[in-house]
C-alpha cells in the first residue's frame, strides 16, 4: 500500500442548503472528527462549525490555488482534511477541478453528498418536482452570464420541452430567463415560484406566473442566492391524474390490485 493510501482520503462533504439540521449524519460526524476545515464561507451557515475542535479556513475569499494549498499541505501533515460545500457538492459545487489537483498529487478523496438546495426548495414549496401527466423530468440549469453554457443548453431550447425546471445562479438576470422560457414555448399563465435563501431563517418565497414574477421578484429585492422553479407542477390545483404507486386498483409484487 502506498504511503498516500495510509493516509485519510480528503473528503468533500454538502453542508446542506443552510439550515445546519440538514447536513447528513455522515457528514456531520466527519466536521467533528476533522482537524482541518476549509468551508465556503459565503453560503455555509457558521452553526454547523458549532462545536468542532478542528482548524476552520474561511475559503470565500481565496483562490482555487489558495485552496488547494491549505487542502494538501493539511493533507501531507497527515491531518483529516474536510472541503465543506453548500448544498451537494456535485451540482454547481466546483468540486471537479479540485479533484483533479488531488489527483495529480496521488491525494486519496471521497465526495459525500449533501441536500441539495433544488430538493429543499421543491419542500419549501410543498410540491413534488414530478407529476403524472403533468411533468416527468426535472431540468436543473442556469442561465449564461459571465460563465457561459452550452450553446444546445441555453433556457430556450430547455425551455422546448416544457418539464419542470429549476434555474439557479440566475436571479439577478429574471427578466432575461423570462424572456428565454417565453421564447422556448412556455405559456405567460405557466406558475414560478422564486425561494431566496432556501431553508435560511430568512428565507422567502415569491409566487407567480412568468407573466408577473419578474415584478414581483424585483419588488421583494431578491437579487441572489435563490432559485426559480418554473412549471405546471407549482399549480394550485390538484394533479389531474394519481400516482400508480398507492393506486388501490395497481398491483405490484408487495401488494394485489383491489377493485
Amino acid at each position: 500500500m502506498s504511503e498516500a493510501m495510509k493516509r485519510f482520503p480528503v473528503f468533500f462533504v454538502g453542508a446542506g442548503p443552510g439550515d445546519p439540521e440538514l447536513i447528513t449524519v455522515k457528514g456531520q460526524r466527519l466536521l467533528r472528527e476533522a482537524d482541518c476545515i476549509v468551508y465556503t464561507g459565503s453560503l455555509v451557515p457558521e452553526a454547523l462549525l458549532a462545536g468542532v475542535t478542528g482548524m476552520v479556513h474561511n475559503s470565500a475569499g481565496l483562490n482555487l490555488d489558495e485552496v488547494m494549498a491549505l487542502v494538501i499541505s493539511a493533507w501531507e501533515q497527515g491531518k483529516r482534511v474536510v472541503r465543506l460545500h453548500t448544498g451537494d457538492p456535485s451540482i454547481y459545487g466546483a468540486i471537479n477541478e479540485q479533484i483533479a489537483r488531488l489527483v495529480a498529487s496521488d491525494i486519496p478523496f471521497q465526495v459525500v453528498p449533501g441536500v441539495s438546495s433544488t430538493m429543499a426548495t421543491a419542500a419549501a414549496l410543498g410540491t413534488e418536482l414530478t407529476l403524472p401527466e403533468v411533468s416527468q423530468t426535472v431540468i436543473i440549469t442556469r442561465r449564461a452570464g459571465r460563465t457561459p453554457v452550452p450553446e444546445k443548453e441555453n433556457l430556450s431550447s430547455l425551455a422546448s420541452h416544457q418539464a419542470t425546471m429549476l434555474i439557479l445562479l440566475s436571479i439577478g438576470m429574471i427578466e432575461q430567463v423570462v424572456a428565454d422560457l417565453l421564447s422556448g414555448g412556455y405559456p405567460q399563465d405557466t406558475p414560478v415560484a422564486v425561494v431566496e435563501k432556501v431553508s435560511w431563517p430568512e428565507e422567502q418565497i415569491v409566487r407567480g406566473t412568468l407573466a408577473t414574477i419578474a415584478a414581483q421578484v424585483k419588488e421583494a429585492g431578491i437579487t441572489k442566492t435563490a432559485i426559480i422553479a418554473v412549471g405546471e407542477v407549482l399549480a394550485s390545483c390538484p394533479p389531474p391524474a394519481l400516482s400508480k404507486l398507492y393506486d388501490r386498483h395497481f398491483g405490484h409484487g408487495f401488494r394485489d390490485a383491489t377493485q
